[in-house]
């Protein structure tokens, strides 16, 4: 939320942040890197896909037979989402930005459930791992984000101030 702003839908800096993070243009800057549609290849080689929001269900579940609905109740829309060939892993990345106290802060302490949603709909597939990830802003490394850091942490996912190591989607 911006400063005298009016909620998350009209915070343009948020959309801002979330641009700076972009997946896509990230992995643009690895020289080697190609990406035509959801495919990333790396020196020719296919190793992994884009899947951001609903591309999730439509280039990833679907076409591998998952039927999402009978397993979860709600969709979740991932900011973005990158399935890692070599390693077998779905990566979740989530973009929190914040500039005051506000409802983000409570959303951070639901990655636990969201990974687990996330496990369940990959249960079908072949031993396909979740990595659930925050991108998160500076605003976080205030103390009184102390606890739910460790919490992130704690449950099993990670997070990583304004930027997200390519080594974590094996490039």
């Amino acid at each position: 939320m911006i400063v005298g702003g009016i909620g998350g839908a009209n915070t343009q800096t948020g959309i801002k942040f979330e641009k700076d993070t972009d997946l896509k243009e990230a992995l643009l800057t690895k020289e080697g890197v190609k990406i035509k549609g959801s495919e990333v290849s790396f020196n020719g080689e296919l190793i992994g896909y884009i899947l951001q929001k609903h591309d999730l269900y439509k280039h990833f579940l679907e076409v591998n037979s998952v039927d999402w609905k009978a397993i979860v109740s709600k969709k979740l829309l991932p900011d973005d989402a990158f399935f890692s060939i070599k390693s077998n892993t779905l990566i979740i990345i989530e973009k929190k930005f914040q500039q005051v106290a506000g409802s983000v802060d409570e959303k951070l302490q639901t990655c636990g459930f969201k990974k687990r949603q996330y496990e369940r709909l990959c249960n079908p597939l072949k031993n396909v791992k979740v990595e659930y990830v925050y991108v998160l802003n500076d605003w976080f490394k205030q103390t009184g984000y102390k606890d739910v850091l460790e919490y992130i942490e704690e449950v099993g996912c990670r997070y990583y101030f304004k930027v997200l190591p390519l080594e974590l989607l094996d490039i």
